[in-house]
């Protein structure tokens, strides 16, 4: 079994290599702008899954996932030597929708503020449907069981 710190430590060495190599080595004008967010390695140390995230629309996305992918061969075989493994491990690039994901959050939270807003404004005027007390109070028969209630503890 893998001790879960060496894991972190060369997953984070992975994104940090990957990240370097992309941003100095890797020439292909398909890249756009990239940001390498993440990286996973197995506890076997031979697969990694590399997370990224492109500024732009759809097209470039696409041409960003096809330079990875066509460069793939050099970034494994430079963190193989970096990270000095028996076995370079296989390189998954995805792409990362956090960002897409947080923005849609922040809408659905966007949204249910002006809901509550609306139903806050609506209840300001509100009034209740009946009498404001609707239980029928007899003022007599409170004192009486007051009186009655000392009155058998006293005794009791």
């Amino acid at each position: 079994m893998t001790d879960p710190a060496r894991l972190r430590r060369h997953a984070e060495r992975v994104r940090e290599l990957v990240a370097s190599v992309v941003r100095t080595q890797i020439k292909d004008p398909r890249l756009g702008m990239i940001t390498i967010t993440d990286a996973r390695i197995t506890a076997d140390l031979r697969e990694a899954t590399v997370y990224y995230t492109v500024l732009g629309d759809a097209a470039a996305e696409a041409g960003t996932a096809a330079a990875l992918e066509s460069a793939k061969g050099m970034l494994r075989s430079t963190v193989g030597k970096a990270l000095g493994l028996r076995h370079s491990p296989t390189l998954t690039f995805i792409l990362d929708k956090v960002q897409d994901q947080a923005k849609h959050i922040d809408e659905l939270l966007a949204a249910a503020r002006s809901a509550d807003a609306e139903v806050q404004r609506r209840a300001a005027g509100a009034k209740y449907a009946g009498d404001p007390q609707p239980y029928r109070i007899d003022e007599g028969a409170d004192e009486d069981e007051d009186e009655d209630a000392l009155a058998s503890r006293d005794h009791g």
